[in-house]
């Protein structure tokens, strides 16, 4: 996933960023909520990590006014803010989730794949592709019983894969789950990663579109 982080604690936000990369996801990470808004109008995110105070207001207001303008995506919100009626108001407002500091890095990754799989309509972290057996929880895959070794981006296309079955997905969006790895994405990056996974996992795991994207095979 490719998750947007608005913390404006250098020492917990560079934690939380290395937290959320080493479990496979691409961060951006910023720490006022005008460069929160510049970051959602250049790329497309699964998920907003939000804190509720910050140096240019509050995250309530944002969370309210995006939930206004139809915006779904997942937000889990990250508070000092400990009170049962601050509680409340966050999810009132459109929270998915409320998770107070200080709280336990593993605990995060955990909230974060929740929110993450109710989102794709599958709270279940073990899921059946083909001979596929896959543990989201885990982030572990197993081929006719056999255990298979992912790299972390190899992990992050195929979930991206397996939150959108179905559902065609261009080289341009396959590439943005990809950013933080690499300093510089390669043009051919993506169909080297692709080959690799199908390798792995079957010649017929993703399907391609000539000239207009990847899906997920049929199982």
């Amino acid at each position: 996933m490719r998750i947007l982080l608005i913390e404006d604690d250098t020492v917990l936000g560079a934690a939380i960023r290395d937290q959320i990369a080493a479990d496979g996801h691409s961060v951006d990470w910023v720490s006022r909520l005008d460069a929160a808004k510049a970051a959602m109008g250049g790329a497309a995110h699964d998920l907003l990590l939000l804190d509720l105070m910050l140096p240019d207001g509050r995250g309530i207001p944002f969370l309210r006014a995006l939930r206004a303008r139809g915006d779904a995506t997942p937000v889990i919100i990250l508070t000092a803010l400990d009170q049962i009626s601050d509680r409340i108001e966050g999810l009132n407002a459109g929270a998915d989730d409320y998770l107070v500091k200080p709280f336990d890095l593993a605990e995060l990754s955990a909230r974060i794949g929740s929110v993450a799989r109710r989102y794709t309509g599958n709270p279940n972290p073990l899921v059946t592709h083909g001979a596929l057996t896959i543990d989201l929880a885990a982030r572990s895959i197993r081929r006719a019983g056999k255990p298979v070794q992912l790299t972390a981006r190899e992990w992050a296309l195929f979930e991206a894969f397996l939150s959108r079955p179905g559902q065609l997905l261009s080289k341009g969006q396959l590439e943005d789950k990809l950013y933080t790895f690499d300093a510089e994405i390669e043009s051919n990056t993506i169909e080297v990663h692709v080959s690799r996974l199908r390798k792995k996992l079957g010649a017929a795991v993703i399907e391609t579109e000539r000239g207009l994207g990847y899906r997920l095979g049929r199982p």
